[in-house]
């Protein structure tokens, strides 16, 4: 997993007076600065040119490579080795982002034999920890030597919910009607400062049965896995790990 770090910083500014205090001697021994020959001067703004407290108007650039898998198949079962990728990024600020998010795989869990699924948001800020996200997204399958693609309409959640779990849910509405949703869940687990224990959960629901690309109504899939990873650096750390997958309908 890849992350680019952000930095903020903050410049802090003290100010401090002093004032006569009564029954001492009336010659000062020393000059404050808030009063020259006893006369107070009002305070001193700013200078025009310094920056706000808080810049919350300024866009930058986020990339997270969060998956990149080479899974072997165990077990005495058919098919090859998997191999799968989850990319996600936005540039913007802190209330407005345009969201991209790519993600795709080998024998999936809904039976093809590829599947890749990349999306365009719009993501607004909600609330603290949760953006919501409306957009477009493509999806292209490859079952039984044959290519399909359909476009989706998308609207979702992202964020964190108590105890530090990061979440993303979403709905999908295809072009003909077919509704479908997705979720996923993880959590961190710090054992050190570098070494990091991870959990993951994901599963995939659909209202109609679209065989086309192999999804059937009702719970398609669960995903459960947990990773180890370190970090080498807070952009790179590599990671091994375990998941089981179920596919149903």
């Amino acid at each position: 997993m890849m992350l680019l770090g952000m930095l903020s910083s903050s410049i802090a500014a003290t100010m401090a007076s002093a004032q006569p205090i009564q029954g001492m001697s009336t010659a000062p021994a020393a000059t404050s600065l808030s009063t020259v020959q006893g006369v107070t001067q009002p305070p001193v703004p700013p200078p025009q040119n310094w920056p706000p407290p808080v810049n919350d108007q300024q866009n930058r650039l986020f990339t997270l490579i969060d998956v990149l898998d080479y899974r072997p198949r165990i077990g005495g079962g058919q098919g090859h080795d998997d191999y799968r990728w989850d990319v996600e990024g936005w540039y913007g600020g802190d209330y407005n982002r345009l969201w991209f998010k790519s993600e795709g795989q080998r024998d999936t869990a809904f039976k093809a034999d590829y599947d890749v699924d990349v999306q365009l948001l719009y993501g607004r800020f909600i609330q603290k920890h949760y953006d919501l996200q409306m957009g477009g997204r493509v999806e292209t399958q490859s079952f039984k030597g044959r290519n399909v693609t359909r476009g989706l309409g998308v609207i979702g959640i992202e964020g964190l919910v108590p105890y530090n779990y990061e979440f993303e849910s979403a709905l999908f509405i295809d072009q003909n009607g077919a509704v479908s949703a997705r979720l996923s869940l993880t959590k961190d687990l710090l054992l050190t400062q570098r070494l990091i224990f991870q959990t993951r959960f994901e599963t995939n629901a659909a209202v109609q049965r679209v065989e086309k690309f192999t999804t059937g109504s009702g719970l398609n899939n669960l995903e459960f896995g947990a990773r180890l990873r370190y970090e080498i650096r807070r952009e790179f750390a590599p990671y091994v790990g375990i998941s089981f997958d179920r596919s149903f309908g």
